[in-house]
Protein backbone atom coordinates (compact mmCIF):
# COMPACT_ATOMS: atom_id res chain seq x y z
CA UNK A 1 0.00 0.00 0.00
CA UNK A 2 1.17 3.13 -0.83
CA UNK A 3 2.02 5.64 1.84
CA UNK A 4 3.76 8.91 2.05
CA UNK A 5 6.62 7.58 4.47
CA UNK A 6 7.76 5.52 0.96
CA UNK A 7 10.29 7.00 -0.86
CA UNK A 8 9.07 7.98 -4.50
CA UNK A 9 10.94 7.71 -7.97
CA UNK A 10 10.40 8.72 -11.61
CA UNK A 11 11.34 10.19 -15.05
CA UNK A 12 10.98 13.74 -14.62
CA UNK A 13 12.62 14.28 -18.01
CA UNK A 14 11.19 14.32 -21.06
CA UNK A 15 9.85 11.70 -23.48
CA UNK A 16 12.22 8.66 -24.29
CA UNK A 17 14.91 8.13 -26.75
CA UNK A 18 16.91 11.71 -25.59
CA UNK A 19 20.26 12.58 -24.93
CA UNK A 20 19.58 12.63 -21.12
CA UNK A 21 17.10 11.16 -18.87
CA UNK A 22 16.72 12.61 -15.21
CA UNK A 23 15.47 10.13 -12.84
CA UNK A 24 14.25 11.23 -9.59
CA UNK A 25 13.99 9.76 -6.14
CA UNK A 26 12.39 11.89 -2.72
CA UNK A 27 12.01 10.31 0.39
CA UNK A 28 13.37 8.48 3.31
CA UNK A 29 15.55 6.29 1.47
CA UNK A 30 16.83 8.57 -0.74
CA UNK A 31 20.01 8.77 0.67
CA UNK A 32 20.54 5.44 1.04
CA UNK A 33 19.76 4.35 -2.49
CA UNK A 34 21.98 6.96 -3.49
CA UNK A 35 25.03 5.44 -1.74
CA UNK A 36 24.11 1.70 -2.75
CA UNK A 37 24.07 2.71 -6.34
CA UNK A 38 26.54 5.02 -6.61
CA UNK A 39 28.83 5.76 -3.60
CA UNK A 40 29.11 8.16 -1.31
CA UNK A 41 28.92 11.57 -2.81
CA UNK A 42 29.02 15.73 -1.48
CA UNK A 43 25.65 17.32 -0.86
CA UNK A 44 24.69 19.56 -3.58
CA UNK A 45 27.44 18.67 -6.16
CA UNK A 46 26.63 17.07 -9.09
CA UNK A 47 29.17 14.26 -9.06
CA UNK A 48 30.45 11.41 -12.10
CA UNK A 49 29.55 8.36 -11.00
CA UNK A 50 29.35 4.49 -11.63
CA UNK A 51 25.84 3.46 -11.69
CA UNK A 52 25.77 -0.10 -10.47
CA UNK A 53 22.71 -2.85 -10.36
CA UNK A 54 22.24 -5.38 -7.07
CA UNK A 55 24.13 -8.07 -9.00
CA UNK A 56 27.15 -5.93 -9.32
CA UNK A 57 26.64 -5.09 -13.50
CA UNK A 58 27.61 -1.86 -14.31
CA UNK A 59 23.66 -0.07 -15.83
CA UNK A 60 25.55 2.92 -17.17
CA UNK A 61 27.64 5.71 -16.01
CA UNK A 62 26.23 9.02 -14.87
CA UNK A 63 25.92 12.27 -12.79
CA UNK A 64 24.22 11.62 -9.11
CA UNK A 65 23.33 14.94 -7.10
CA UNK A 66 21.74 14.61 -3.23
CA UNK A 67 19.81 17.28 -1.78
CA UNK A 68 19.15 16.94 1.98
CA UNK A 69 15.81 18.15 3.34
CA UNK A 70 14.29 20.17 4.21
CA UNK A 71 16.13 22.40 1.17
CA UNK A 72 15.27 20.45 -1.46
CA UNK A 73 11.79 20.55 -4.05
CA UNK A 74 9.58 18.61 -1.84
CA UNK A 75 11.41 19.29 1.48
CA UNK A 76 12.82 15.56 1.67
CA UNK A 77 15.71 14.32 0.82
CA UNK A 78 15.76 14.34 -2.78
CA UNK A 79 18.07 13.02 -5.25
CA UNK A 80 19.02 12.92 -9.15
CA UNK A 81 20.44 10.36 -11.74
CA UNK A 82 21.54 12.13 -15.30
CA UNK A 83 21.78 8.80 -16.94
CA UNK A 84 22.29 8.58 -21.01
CA UNK A 85 18.40 8.96 -22.00
CA UNK A 86 17.73 5.35 -23.89
CA UNK A 87 14.54 3.51 -23.06
CA UNK A 88 16.81 0.32 -21.84
CA UNK A 89 18.76 2.63 -19.66
CA UNK A 90 15.77 4.52 -17.83
CA UNK A 91 13.79 1.07 -17.74
CA UNK A 92 17.07 -0.79 -15.94
CA UNK A 93 17.26 2.36 -13.57
CA UNK A 94 13.58 2.33 -12.70
CA UNK A 95 13.79 -1.13 -12.15
CA UNK A 96 16.74 -1.32 -9.46
CA UNK A 97 15.51 2.03 -7.63
CA UNK A 98 12.07 0.57 -7.16
CA UNK A 99 13.48 -3.12 -5.85
CA UNK A 100 14.61 -1.22 -2.89
CA UNK A 101 12.45 -2.02 0.00
CA UNK A 102 10.03 1.08 0.67
CA UNK A 103 10.84 2.43 -2.75
CA UNK A 104 8.11 3.06 -5.03
CA UNK A 105 6.53 5.07 -8.64
CA UNK A 106 5.46 7.92 -7.95
CA UNK A 107 1.70 9.25 -8.89
CA UNK A 108 1.13 12.22 -10.61
CA UNK A 109 2.36 15.00 -8.82
CA UNK A 110 3.16 13.16 -6.32
CA UNK A 111 6.58 15.14 -6.29
CA UNK A 112 4.41 18.69 -5.84
CA UNK A 113 2.38 17.31 -3.45
CA UNK A 114 4.81 16.50 -1.19
CA UNK A 115 6.38 19.70 -1.65
CA UNK A 116 3.07 21.42 -0.91
CA UNK A 117 2.50 19.08 2.58
CA UNK A 118 6.10 20.40 3.73
CA UNK A 119 5.20 24.12 3.16
CA UNK A 120 7.93 24.19 0.37
CA UNK A 121 4.67 25.66 -2.52
CA UNK A 122 0.84 26.98 -1.62
CA UNK A 123 -2.14 26.08 -3.43
CA UNK A 124 -1.76 29.11 -6.42
CA UNK A 125 2.24 28.37 -6.33
CA UNK A 126 1.21 24.80 -7.06
CA UNK A 127 -1.34 25.34 -10.28
CA UNK A 128 0.85 27.56 -11.32
CA UNK A 129 3.98 25.58 -11.49
CA UNK A 130 1.53 23.22 -13.46
CA UNK A 131 1.06 25.75 -15.48
CA UNK A 132 4.64 26.39 -16.28
CA UNK A 133 5.29 22.70 -17.14
CA UNK A 134 2.10 23.37 -19.74
CA UNK A 135 3.31 26.83 -21.29
CA UNK A 136 3.15 26.38 -24.95
CA UNK A 137 3.25 30.24 -25.22
CA UNK A 138 5.83 33.12 -24.55
CA UNK A 139 2.68 34.93 -22.99
CA UNK A 140 1.76 31.84 -21.23
CA UNK A 141 5.41 31.05 -19.81
CA UNK A 142 5.19 35.01 -18.58
CA UNK A 143 2.07 34.22 -16.74
CA UNK A 144 2.98 31.19 -15.41
CA UNK A 145 6.85 32.17 -13.85
CA UNK A 146 5.01 35.46 -12.19
CA UNK A 147 2.15 33.14 -9.93
CA UNK A 148 4.80 30.19 -9.91
CA UNK A 149 7.15 33.58 -7.93
CA UNK A 150 4.38 34.49 -5.55
CA UNK A 151 2.64 37.41 -6.98
CA UNK A 152 -0.92 35.70 -6.78
CA UNK A 153 -0.26 34.47 -3.48
CA UNK A 154 0.60 37.52 -1.90
CA UNK A 155 -2.22 39.30 -3.37
CA UNK A 156 -4.79 36.60 -1.19
CA UNK A 157 -2.73 36.34 1.26
CA UNK A 158 -2.56 40.53 1.54
CA UNK A 159 -6.40 40.33 1.81
CA UNK A 160 -6.36 37.38 3.95
CA UNK A 161 -3.86 39.11 6.87
CA UNK A 162 -6.46 42.52 6.16
CA UNK A 163 -9.82 40.72 6.95
CA UNK A 164 -8.02 38.99 10.06
CA UNK A 165 -7.20 42.29 11.31
CA UNK A 166 -10.37 43.76 10.76
CA UNK A 167 -11.92 40.59 12.99
CA UNK A 168 -10.00 41.42 15.51
CA UNK A 169 -10.80 44.81 15.66
CA UNK A 170 -14.82 44.23 15.71
CA UNK A 171 -14.30 41.42 17.89
CA UNK A 172 -12.46 43.65 20.30
CA UNK A 173 -15.50 46.02 20.07
CA UNK A 174 -17.83 43.36 20.88
CA UNK A 175 -15.95 42.18 24.28
CA UNK A 176 -14.85 45.12 24.88
CA UNK A 177 -17.91 47.61 24.26
CA UNK A 178 -18.22 48.96 27.49
CA UNK A 179 -14.42 49.73 27.32
CA UNK A 180 -13.42 53.63 26.76
CA UNK A 181 -10.43 52.00 25.48
CA UNK A 182 -12.21 51.22 21.89
CA UNK A 183 -13.46 53.83 20.25
CA UNK A 184 -16.20 53.88 17.41
CA UNK A 185 -13.63 55.35 15.09
CA UNK A 186 -11.92 52.24 14.89
CA UNK A 187 -14.99 50.23 13.85
CA UNK A 188 -15.61 52.40 10.98
CA UNK A 189 -12.40 52.28 9.35
CA UNK A 190 -12.50 48.65 9.51
CA UNK A 191 -16.11 48.62 7.64
CA UNK A 192 -14.00 51.56 5.47
CA UNK A 193 -11.53 49.11 4.86
CA UNK A 194 -13.97 45.57 4.12
CA UNK A 195 -15.99 47.82 1.38
CA UNK A 196 -12.58 48.71 -0.53
CA UNK A 197 -11.38 45.03 -0.30
CA UNK A 198 -14.90 44.02 -2.12
CA UNK A 199 -14.55 46.29 -4.94
CA UNK A 200 -11.09 45.53 -5.31
CA UNK A 201 -12.00 41.19 -5.31
CA UNK A 202 -14.41 42.43 -7.81
CA UNK A 203 -12.07 44.12 -10.29
CA UNK A 204 -9.72 41.16 -9.65
CA UNK A 205 -12.36 38.44 -10.65
CA UNK A 206 -13.12 40.82 -13.67
CA UNK A 207 -9.77 39.80 -15.16
CA UNK A 208 -10.34 36.17 -15.77
CA UNK A 209 -11.23 36.92 -19.09
CA UNK A 210 -7.71 37.59 -20.01
CA UNK A 211 -6.61 34.93 -17.68
CA UNK A 212 -8.46 32.63 -19.83
CA UNK A 213 -7.27 33.69 -23.06
CA UNK A 214 -3.86 33.69 -22.17
CA UNK A 215 -4.29 29.85 -20.64
CA UNK A 216 -6.61 28.51 -23.58
CA UNK A 217 -5.92 30.80 -26.64
CA UNK A 218 -7.99 33.87 -28.07
CA UNK A 219 -10.65 31.92 -29.79
CA UNK A 220 -11.47 32.96 -33.74
CA UNK A 221 -14.03 31.77 -35.82
CA UNK A 222 -14.60 31.78 -39.18
CA UNK A 223 -18.10 32.07 -40.86
CA UNK A 224 -19.70 32.23 -44.18
CA UNK A 225 -21.54 30.75 -46.47
CA UNK A 226 -20.17 27.75 -48.74
CA UNK A 227 -17.45 28.55 -50.71
CA UNK A 228 -16.73 31.70 -49.13
CA UNK A 229 -12.98 30.49 -48.99
CA UNK A 230 -13.44 29.90 -45.30
CA UNK A 231 -11.22 26.19 -45.35
CA UNK A 232 -9.05 28.27 -47.77
CA UNK A 233 -8.19 30.82 -45.44
CA UNK A 234 -8.27 27.84 -42.67
CA UNK A 235 -5.30 26.31 -44.41
CA UNK A 236 -3.72 29.31 -44.69
CA UNK A 237 -3.31 30.36 -41.22
CA UNK A 238 -2.46 26.53 -40.49
CA UNK A 239 -0.18 25.99 -43.33
CA UNK A 240 -0.85 23.41 -44.20
CA UNK A 241 -3.98 21.16 -45.67
CA UNK A 242 -5.73 20.80 -42.55
CA UNK A 243 -9.35 21.04 -44.01
CA UNK A 244 -10.81 20.06 -47.26
CA UNK A 245 -11.37 22.86 -49.92
CA UNK A 246 -13.67 21.79 -52.77
CA UNK A 247 -16.58 23.61 -55.27
CA UNK A 248 -19.31 21.41 -54.05
CA UNK A 249 -20.93 23.19 -51.25
CA UNK A 250 -21.17 21.78 -47.61
CA UNK A 251 -17.73 20.46 -47.77
CA UNK A 252 -17.22 21.23 -44.08
CA UNK A 253 -19.78 19.85 -41.60
CA UNK A 254 -17.47 19.91 -38.70
CA UNK A 255 -16.00 21.80 -36.08
CA UNK A 256 -12.29 22.04 -37.06
CA UNK A 257 -9.59 24.05 -34.92
CA UNK A 258 -5.99 25.19 -35.24
CA UNK A 259 -3.57 26.34 -32.83
CA UNK A 260 -1.52 29.24 -33.63
CA UNK A 261 1.35 30.81 -31.93
CA UNK A 262 1.33 34.44 -33.00
CA UNK A 263 4.44 36.27 -31.02
CA UNK A 264 3.82 34.30 -28.12
CA UNK A 265 -0.14 35.04 -27.83
CA UNK A 266 -1.75 31.40 -28.07
CA UNK A 267 -4.81 31.82 -31.09
CA UNK A 268 -7.34 29.19 -31.89
CA UNK A 269 -8.76 29.78 -34.99
CA UNK A 270 -11.70 27.79 -35.82
CA UNK A 271 -13.00 26.39 -39.22
CA UNK A 272 -17.17 25.93 -39.72
CA UNK A 273 -19.43 24.85 -41.66
CA UNK A 274 -20.84 27.24 -44.51
CA UNK A 275 -23.89 28.66 -43.48
CA UNK A 276 -26.98 28.62 -45.92
CA UNK A 277 -30.61 27.70 -45.61
CA UNK A 278 -31.15 24.64 -48.21
CA UNK A 279 -29.25 22.22 -46.40
CA UNK A 280 -29.30 18.59 -45.22
CA UNK A 281 -29.45 17.13 -41.81
CA UNK A 282 -26.17 16.52 -41.01
CA UNK A 283 -24.75 19.55 -42.58
CA UNK A 284 -27.87 21.67 -40.22
CA UNK A 285 -26.01 20.24 -37.33
CA UNK A 286 -22.72 21.64 -38.87
CA UNK A 287 -24.53 25.00 -39.48
CA UNK A 288 -26.07 24.76 -35.71
CA UNK A 289 -22.87 24.26 -34.34
CA UNK A 290 -21.03 26.79 -36.26
CA UNK A 291 -23.56 29.27 -35.23
CA UNK A 292 -23.30 28.22 -31.49
CA UNK A 293 -19.56 28.25 -31.39
CA UNK A 294 -19.57 32.27 -33.19
CA UNK A 295 -21.43 33.14 -30.56
CA UNK A 296 -19.45 32.54 -27.45
CA UNK A 297 -16.30 33.01 -29.83
CA UNK A 298 -13.64 36.15 -28.63
CA UNK A 299 -13.37 37.45 -32.56
CA UNK A 300 -15.85 36.71 -35.88
CA UNK A 301 -14.10 36.48 -39.04
CA UNK A 302 -17.32 36.87 -41.64
CA UNK A 303 -16.72 36.10 -44.90
CA UNK A 304 -17.88 36.72 -48.10
CA UNK A 305 -17.02 35.64 -51.49
CA UNK A 306 -16.99 39.33 -53.41
CA UNK A 307 -16.96 37.37 -56.99
CA UNK A 308 -20.70 36.09 -55.69
CA UNK A 309 -21.78 37.45 -52.46
CA UNK A 310 -24.32 35.05 -50.79
CA UNK A 311 -26.56 35.43 -47.69
CA UNK A 312 -25.62 33.62 -44.52
CA UNK A 313 -28.58 35.33 -42.43
CA UNK A 314 -28.16 36.12 -38.69
CA UNK A 315 -25.09 36.48 -37.28
CA UNK A 316 -23.84 36.71 -33.97
CA UNK A 317 -24.22 39.60 -32.11
CA UNK A 318 -22.45 40.96 -28.97
CA UNK A 319 -19.02 39.36 -30.36
CA UNK A 320 -16.53 41.33 -32.04
CA UNK A 321 -16.85 41.04 -36.01
CA UNK A 322 -14.34 41.73 -38.87
CA UNK A 323 -16.19 41.34 -42.58
CA UNK A 324 -14.03 39.94 -45.03
CA UNK A 325 -14.24 40.06 -48.63
CA UNK A 326 -12.36 37.13 -50.10
CA UNK A 327 -11.30 36.01 -53.53
CA UNK A 328 -9.27 39.80 -54.43
CA UNK A 329 -7.07 37.96 -56.93
CA UNK A 330 -10.44 37.45 -59.11
CA UNK A 331 -11.72 40.94 -58.07
CA UNK A 332 -8.65 43.12 -57.44
CA UNK A 333 -8.03 44.80 -54.41
CA UNK A 334 -11.09 46.89 -54.11
CA UNK A 335 -12.15 46.70 -50.18
CA UNK A 336 -15.68 48.45 -50.41
CA UNK A 337 -17.71 47.37 -47.46
CA UNK A 338 -15.71 45.05 -45.91
CA UNK A 339 -12.69 45.61 -43.14
CA UNK A 340 -9.86 43.95 -44.80
CA UNK A 341 -9.99 42.09 -48.52
CA UNK A 342 -7.94 38.75 -48.99
CA UNK A 343 -6.77 36.29 -51.09
CA UNK A 344 -6.11 32.84 -49.67
CA UNK A 345 -4.77 31.80 -53.45
CA UNK A 346 -2.03 34.30 -53.38
CA UNK A 347 -1.72 35.16 -49.60
CA UNK A 348 -2.70 38.88 -50.72
CA UNK A 349 -4.08 40.60 -47.20
CA UNK A 350 -2.94 37.41 -45.25
CA UNK A 351 -0.26 39.28 -42.83
CA UNK A 352 -2.34 41.94 -42.01
CA UNK A 353 -5.44 39.73 -41.30
CA UNK A 354 -3.08 38.01 -38.79
CA UNK A 355 -1.95 41.57 -37.15
CA UNK A 356 -5.24 42.57 -36.71
CA UNK A 357 -6.34 39.28 -34.83
CA UNK A 358 -2.90 39.87 -33.16
CA UNK A 359 -3.92 43.37 -31.95
CA UNK A 360 -7.32 42.00 -31.09
CA UNK A 361 -5.81 39.80 -29.09
CA UNK A 362 -3.43 41.33 -27.25
CA UNK A 363 -6.11 43.95 -26.13
CA UNK A 364 -8.26 41.41 -24.95
CA UNK A 365 -5.52 40.77 -22.33
CA UNK A 366 -4.77 44.11 -22.01
CA UNK A 367 -4.66 44.05 -17.76
CA UNK A 368 -2.16 40.67 -18.30
CA UNK A 369 0.50 42.74 -16.37
CA UNK A 370 -1.78 43.26 -13.46
CA UNK A 371 -2.46 39.74 -11.28
CA UNK A 372 -5.18 37.98 -12.09
CA UNK A 373 -7.31 35.27 -11.03
CA UNK A 374 -5.90 31.95 -13.22
CA UNK A 375 -8.14 29.54 -12.02
CA UNK A 376 -11.98 29.21 -11.93
CA UNK A 377 -11.76 27.55 -8.59
CA UNK A 378 -10.07 30.96 -7.69
CA UNK A 379 -13.10 33.03 -8.92
CA UNK A 380 -15.42 30.54 -7.37
CA UNK A 381 -14.21 30.75 -3.63
CA UNK A 382 -13.50 35.27 -4.51
CA UNK A 383 -17.08 35.71 -5.46
CA UNK A 384 -17.86 33.77 -2.14
CA UNK A 385 -15.65 35.97 -0.15
CA UNK A 386 -16.90 39.14 -1.51
CA UNK A 387 -20.19 38.14 -0.98
CA UNK A 388 -19.82 37.84 2.46
CA UNK A 389 -18.17 40.96 2.43
CA UNK A 390 -20.98 42.59 1.07
CA UNK A 391 -23.41 40.70 4.02
CA UNK A 392 -20.90 42.11 6.56
CA UNK A 393 -21.18 45.27 5.35
CA UNK A 394 -25.16 45.23 4.91
CA UNK A 395 -25.87 43.26 8.71
CA UNK A 396 -27.57 44.95 12.05
CA UNK A 397 -25.94 42.79 14.64
CA UNK A 398 -22.10 43.00 14.92
CA UNK A 399 -21.84 39.37 15.76
CA UNK A 400 -23.09 38.33 12.92
CA UNK A 401 -21.29 40.66 10.87
CA UNK A 402 -18.04 38.83 12.29
CA UNK A 403 -19.11 36.04 11.52
CA UNK A 404 -19.44 37.27 8.03
CA UNK A 405 -15.49 38.25 7.78
CA UNK A 406 -14.78 34.75 9.61
CA UNK A 407 -16.37 33.02 6.74
CA UNK A 408 -14.78 35.61 3.98
CA UNK A 409 -11.70 34.68 5.58
CA UNK A 410 -12.09 31.34 5.50
CA UNK A 411 -12.97 31.15 1.34
CA UNK A 412 -9.26 33.65 1.14
CA UNK A 413 -7.52 30.67 2.42
CA UNK A 414 -8.92 28.08 0.61
CA UNK A 415 -7.09 29.68 -2.50
CA UNK A 416 -4.11 29.37 -1.37
CA UNK A 417 -4.43 26.45 0.71
CA UNK A 418 -4.25 28.37 4.42
CA UNK A 419 -7.22 26.28 5.68
CA UNK A 420 -7.85 22.81 5.37
CA UNK A 421 -8.71 21.69 1.51
CA UNK A 422 -8.00 18.30 1.00
CA UNK A 423 -10.83 17.84 -0.87
CA UNK A 424 -8.97 19.49 -3.61
CA UNK A 425 -6.25 18.42 -4.03
CA UNK A 426 -6.50 14.83 -5.17
CA UNK A 427 -7.94 17.70 -8.48
CA UNK A 428 -4.99 19.97 -8.25
CA UNK A 429 -2.43 17.05 -8.17
CA UNK A 430 -4.03 15.19 -10.89
CA UNK A 431 -2.46 17.88 -13.67
CA UNK A 432 0.99 16.61 -13.30
CA UNK A 433 3.05 13.97 -14.96
CA UNK A 434 4.30 11.62 -13.04
CA UNK A 435 7.82 12.85 -12.63
CA UNK A 436 6.56 16.11 -11.36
Amino acid sequence: MATSKDSIVALSSGRLPAGIAVIRISGPKTRFVIETIAGGIKDRFATLRKLMAPDGSVIDHGLVVFFPGPGSFTGEDVGEFHVHGSRAVAAKMLETLTGFAGVRHAEPGEFTRRAFLNGKLNLVETEALADLVNAETEAQRRFAVRNAEGAQSELYSGWRRRLIHARAMIEAEIDFADEEDVPGSVSKAVWTDVAAMADEIERHIQGFKAAEIIRDGFEVVILGAPNAGKSSLFNSLAQREAAIVTDEPGTTRDLLEVVLDLHGMRVRVVDTAGLREAAGKVETIGIERARAKAGGADLVLLLEDMVDPQPVGAVPTGVPLLRIGTKTDLMGARRGAYDLAISSKEGTGISELLDEILGRAATAVGGAGDILPSRLRHVELLEEAKDFLLAALSGQSLELRAEELRVATDRLGRITGAVDVEDMLDVIFSQFCIGK
